[in-house]
């Protein structure tokens, strides 16, 4: 009996990724606005592909919970509420120190280095006002921060937390919530280069703590956008 043949090719596969890392990158960049409808027809011309590729994508997406899908009516970025915004804050506090316990542990001075480079082009970002890269950035090191602490299950959690976070912060903007603040990934890069992994995961909770009560959880506010220009330009 012959074998069936995987429809998933390596081009395949690197065209979802494409489609998967421009999506997640708008959204951390405020270009895609949580509520904004992800039509697989739109989505394969624009990445000339078949809409069953698009699919795989925004259920990848869907599964990280930064896509959600209604019935009859498509697949749409995510709007956190008041409520799901907590819990993801809450999920974090309890994740993220344990991260950074991990990530001391470990000893990893490359890591180290690359994360302090991270945190010198956030720092850039905030010099010339570019919003949209802080945010970025701000998530990024998170993110990372996940990735090099060695375990894989917990760093995709932080993932579609980290992205979700900027989903709200999208929707609950306060006038003073930018990004986290200037100095506190600076403040975690130090303890952790110390390994002191107590004062480490103080600090990583101190700043989820501002990055939550800087958000105004009352009325979000809406955008229209043009998806190829949130995609492609």
């Amino acid at each position: 009996m012959t074998a069936r043949k995987s429809t998933s090719t390596p081009a395949g596969a690197v065209v979802r990724n494409v489609i998967y890392d421009r999506i997640q990158r708008a959204v951390l960049e405020h270009r895609l606005p949580p509520g904004t409808k992800l039509a697989e027809d739109r989505l394969a011309v624009l990445f000339d592909t078949s809409r069953a590729q698009v699919r795989d994508v925004l259920g990848r997406l869907a599964n990280e919970g930064v896509v959600c899908t209604i019935p009859n009516r498509g697949a749409f970025i995510a709007s956190p509420t008041p409520e799901e915004t907590r819990d993801i804050f809450e999920a974090r506090r309890l994740i993220e120190p344990a991260l950074v316990r991990r990530f001391v542990a470990l000893r990893d001075t490359e890591a180290l280095g690359r994360l302090r480079a991270l945190v010198k082009e956030e720092e850039d970002a905030r010099a010339r006002k570019d919003r949209p890269a802080m945010v970025r950035l701000s998530g990024e090191f998170h993110m990372r921060l996940a990735d090099y602490a060695g375990n894989r299950t917990l760093a995709r959690t932080i993932r579609g937390l980290a992205t979700l976070t900027c989903l709200a912060i999208f929707l609950y903007d306060a006038p003073h919530s930018t990004s986290c603040r200037e100095d506190e990934h600076e403040q975690l890069l130090s303890a952790m280069s110390r390994r002191r992994a107590d004062r480490a995961a103080e600090l990583m909770l101190e700043h989820l703590h501002h990055i939550e009560h800087s958000l105004a959880l009352d009325v979000p506010r809406e955008q229209m956008v043009d998806l190829a220009q949130a995609l492609l330009g």
